[in-house]
């Protein structure tokens, strides 16, 4: 064994002691109940060494097997680290043997390592996360790694590829971004992501099968083993793939986007929308559509909620336009952050800055709906202009009468200039988290002082 190893093998024992596991108050009692059953064989014993009268060759035997030939101190320190060294091995056992079936195929994260994380994880905040499309896949993929008590809420106004047929022939709201929202929560994501994202060749038509993506099809057919019940059938394809939080539809019913340009032309529809420059306002049809009860009881519960990344009228906006959602998210005591785009978007946000962003989020929903704005700080040549891309300009405060808080941070993907890092983003909403969550408890410990 290398001495990295012999390291690694010494801090994961050191691991099993640390804060978080929450093993070692029952490690105390077990060694309670040993003390005391070892006590009792000691007295057991001296009670045979008065009491008894052994002669013969059994009296040599039982001198040797008893360590009489030793003073009694070295006697104890043998005995202790001897019974010390057997409990803590066959503990190890014991917890590998329970864990085992919980463990995936292929998985070899040292066991200490899996029992944290889920420990970890189980304790971490409440977070709701609303939005679609790559955005919202790419923040998820992030904050599993900072708590499990996380709720996906996931636009259903895609009509395009996979979605958009699955949708005219089944009746079905989108499903292509609760499939990428899926993935993401996945612990072994890459192989799920392998299978979910796998389209089928050949040449589209009616019935064939061509273009559709295995996910969509799973989500599909769950939702008719659940005799149509669409909310339902999400509901058990988290439970079947087992991710870290859930992922929900923000509404059981088919929406349509529509939207009005500022030239007065209107286009229907959330694929043609996308690539549409100019957009005025958006809003769904039919109109009042109800919001699921699932997603309307993760805004309820959550410590912190994030709008976004995403793109701003397609993905974010029809989920903010049902009424219940939008109330809902007016009364939450939560922490409310709005997570703008590190680049515009071509066409949707040409020529948009960061006020624009907050703007036309606000003039949607309804003013002071975000307590927090979360930007990049970081633009570098290699973020400038590509085609008409272009890195979000920091233009603050946006016109109204309760701007949110500005919180800039470092979340830019370096191999990506136009994309989110997963890992930087999540680090940052979490600092802001725990900066706001501190921030509370002192002014509520002054309040009441």
């Amino acid at each position: 064994m290398t001495v990295r190893r012999r390291l690694a093998a010494i801090a994961g024992w050191r691991r099993w002691l640390g804060a978080g596991i929450g093993i070692k108050r029952w490690l105390a009692v077990v060694f309670v109940g040993e003390l005391g059953l070892a006590l009792g064989g000691a007295f057991a014993l001296r009670s045979l060494y008065r009491d008894v009268v052994i002669s013969g060759p059994l009296q040599s035997v039982v001198y040797v097997l008893t360590l009489q030939f030793l003073p009694y101190l070295v006697r104890a320190l043998i005995l202790a680290g001897l019974g010390v060294g057997i409990f803590a091995f066959a503990s190890y056992r014991v917890l590998q043997v329970l864990m085992g079936p919980y463990r995936s195929d292929g998985d070899d994260q040292p066991l200490i390592e899996v029992i944290y994380q889920k420990r970890f994880l189980a304790r971490g905040p409440k977070i709701a996360a609303l939005g679609g499309g790559h955005g919202l896949s790419t923040l998820l993929r992030g904050l599993k790694e900072h708590t499990s008590n996380l709720t996906a809420i996931v636009t259903v106004a895609d009509d395009g590829g996979s979605s958009g047929k699955l949708r005219d022939q089944l009746g079905l709201p989108a499903v292509g971004d609760i499939r990428n929202c899926l993935v993401a929560l996945a612990d072994a994501e890459p192989q799920m992501s392998a299978l979910f994202q796998y389209r089928f060749p050949g040449e589209a038509g009616p019935t064939s099968l061509a273009g559709h993506a295995i996910g969509n099809l799973l989500i599909a057919a769950m939702t008719a083993v659940e005799d149509g019940d669409f909310e339902e059938g999400v509901r058990r394809m988290n439970r079947v793939l087992a991710v870290r939080g859930q992922v929900v539809p923000a509404t059981a019913t088919p929406v349509v986007l529509h939207a009005a340009l500022r030239d007065g032309s209107l286009v229907e529809g959330q694929s043609r929308i996308a690539r549409m420059s100019g957009i005025d306002r958006v809003w769904l049809s039919p109109e009042n559509v109800r919001a699921c009860q699932d997603a309307l009881a993760a805004i309820a519960e959550a410590d912190v909620i994030v709008i976004g990344p995403g793109s701003l009228f397609t993905s974010l906006l029809p989920s903010l336009l049902l009424p219940d959602i939008r109330q809902a998210l007016a009364d939450s005591a939560a922490l409310r952050i709005y997570v703008c785009n590190v680049a515009t978007q071509t066409g949707e946000t040409d020529g948009f800055d960061l006020s624009d962003h907050v703007e036309a989020l606000e003039r949607h929903t309804a003013s002071g709906l975000v307590d927090i704005v979360l930007a990049n700080n970081r633009t570098t040549a290699a973020a400038g202009s590509v085609g008409t891309r272009e890195s979000v300009r920091l233009r603050w405060p946006p016109a109204g009468p309760r701007p949110a808080r500005l919180v800039l941070d470092d979340v830019v993907d370096p191999a990506s200039p136009f994309h989110h890092d997963p890992e930087r983003l999540a680090a940052a909403i979490v600092r802001i988290a725990e900066r706001e969550g501190a921030a509370r408890r002192r002014s509520g410990v002054a309040r009441s002082a």
